[in-house]
């Protein structure tokens, strides 16, 4: 059975900031990530891997470097672009709130209603695209890594939460409705065919060592 390890990428300044990165927007991770990307690869280094699977984009990339210096183990790195963040269009790089006035109906969709999302105004991503192109990333990784075997991927937040659901057949409509998944957190799919999901863990931050929940840490 393949167990999916599925990482959203460390907390950077622009989520801080609660503004929209996208596939071509980024910021540095917050210095206090670096610590809370260590207690990760503590919790799972009792795991043994054998691959880890990255987005390129730097804020995934870097997490995905420091995870695996923090676990502890020799693991082939693979970076795929299929495993970018949703193109987001005019909105990379907004705060939340201008956005909400700039292109309300966008930003309600995309939130709330993804199965209402047209992005076409700002030239962005659709779900069914991001869906596709990640989706079958997902499905590729699983049919190469068959057996009693455990895999990490490490992406992004918003990408995740839809890949995830569709895999595990949620419609378009109600992709949102698990909620959203943190920075630094882990979600677990197990599959033994490669191409059927189940959740085993969703959004897992039990490992962080947090006093306090911050409405930033979660999309």
């Amino acid at each position: 059975m393949t167990k999916l390890y599925l990482i959203r990428h460390g907390k950077t300044e622009w989520n801080l900031e609660s503004r929209y990165q996208g596939a071509h927007g980024d910021s540095p991770l917050l210095p206090a990530s670096y610590a809370e990307i260590k207690q990760l690869g503590q919790f799972l280094r009792p795991i043994r891997f054998e691959h880890v699977f990255s987005s390129p984009i730097r804020r995934a990339r870097l997490t995905a470097f420091e995870l695996q210096k923090s676990i502890h183990q020799k693991i082939p790195f693979t970076l795929m672009s299929q495993l970018a963040e949703f193109d987001l269009g005019q909105m990379e790089g907004m705060l939340f709130d201008d956005v909400k006035r700039q292109f309300p109906k966008e930003f309600d969709a995309f939130r709330h209603h993804p199965d209402q999302y047209d992005p076409a105004q700002i030239h962005g991503e659709t779900f069914a695209q991001l869906i596709n192109r990640m989706g079958g990333a997902i499905k590729e990784i699983s049919g190469a890594n068959q057996g009693d075997v455990n895999v990490l991927i490490v992406s992004h937040g918003a990408a995740l939460n839809a890949v995830i659901n569709s895999l595990l057949g949620v419609p378009l409509a109600y992709l949102r409705d698990r909620g959203g998944l943190n920075n630094t957190s882990t979600t677990v799919l197990e599959t033994r065919t490669g191409s059927e999901f189940k959740l085993l863990k969703w959004n897992d931050t039990s490992y962080l060592r947090k006093s306090v929940a911050d409405p930033t840490d979660t999309i």
